[in-house]
Parts: structure tokens; C-alpha cells; sequence
């Protein structure tokens, strides 16, 4: 049977040792500094071919359009789901404003179509402290619908 220990300090590096009896050899993982909520490393981030990166469960949330295409909505959340007010489909362009209060202006955002009768392009058109725009229209459908759009923040830095 294997032994595995954990050793480190609050705010600190720490080690992850695992023994391999059969050989006698430990095999060591230096772990990175971890400060409140934030894991930090100068190596990559890697998962193996069937895992994923992600927000876990409880990080979304949804919000619906009330009175129009072009009225905003408030999401506090880094990711999450926008149902937009049920109207036809036009080919002409319209943006509506999403408040939220972890974007900042650096942060790249990231934005699909969920659901909908008519096929949407979706463009992030402004990103600014506290909010960003998503420009839509859709591909030829006319027909009145409430597509749904997906969001994630991507943190991001200048420098």
C-alpha cells in the first residue's frame, strides 16, 4: 500500500509526497503558492485528455430580458445564461449592456447561443469595468423566439 503525505505552511508552497513501497522511491509534487482563493504556478495547465477546465457547480446564474431585445440585464456571476426577450429574429444589428460586477476591462468574454429557433452571431462588442456589451442578429430567421446565450469571463491582465 502506498503512503502519501502533505506537508506545508498556510500561505506557503507545500509538498505532496506519495511512497511507493515496491521501490522504495517517493515521488514528490512541489505544490504552488496558495493565497485565499487563488491557486498561482509559473507551469502550465494542463488536463489529461477525458478531464476539464471550468467553473464548478454554483459559480453561473440566469437572468432574463424584460421589456426588449436592447434592455440590459444585471448578472453578478462569471458565468452564466442571459434568456432574451421573446421577439422575431432580425438581421439588423442590436446590443444590449450585461452588468457585472467580475468583469473588469481586461477580461476577455466569451459567448454562444444555448437555444433558439433562429441561428444568432454573437459578438462581445465592449468590455469595460463592471459590464460588457453583446451585440446579436441573426443569420436569416425570422421567427419570434427567446434565444438563450451562454457567457463565461476569462480573467485576464494588460501586463
Amino acid at each position: 500500500m502506498s503512503a502519501i503525505s502533505l506537508q506545508g505552511n498556510a500561505g506557503g508552497t507545500g509538498t505532496l509526497t506519495v511512497a511507493a513501497p515496491s521501490t522504495n522511491t517517493n515521488r514528490t509534487l512541489t505544490l504552488p503558492d496558495v493565497t485565499g482563493t487563488f491557486l498561482t504556478s509559473s507551469g502550465a495547465l494542463v488536463t489529461s485528455a477525458t478531464g476539464t477546465v471550468g467553473y464548478a457547480t454554483g459559480a453561473g446564474g440566469a437572468v432574463t430580458q424584460l421589456t426588449s431585445r436592447t434592455t440590459g440585464v444585471t448578472l453578478n456571476t462569471p458565468t452564466g445564461a442571459i434568456t432574451m426577450f421573446s421577439a422575431a429574429g432580425s438581421a439588423v444589428a442590436a446590443t444590449f449592456t450585461v452588468t457585472n460586477s467580475s468583469v473588469v476591462a481586461t477580461d476577455d468574454i466569451v459567448v454562444n447561443q444555448k437555444s433558439g429557433t433562429n441561428l444568432y452571431i454573437l459578438l462581445v462588442t465592449a468590455v469595460a469595468a463592471g459590464s460588457f456589451n453583446i451585440t446579436f442578429y441573426t443569420t436569416g430567421g425570422i421567427a419570434t423566439d427567446a434565444p438563450v446565450i451562454n457567457f463565461s469571463v476569462v480573467k485576464g491582465v494588460a501586463a
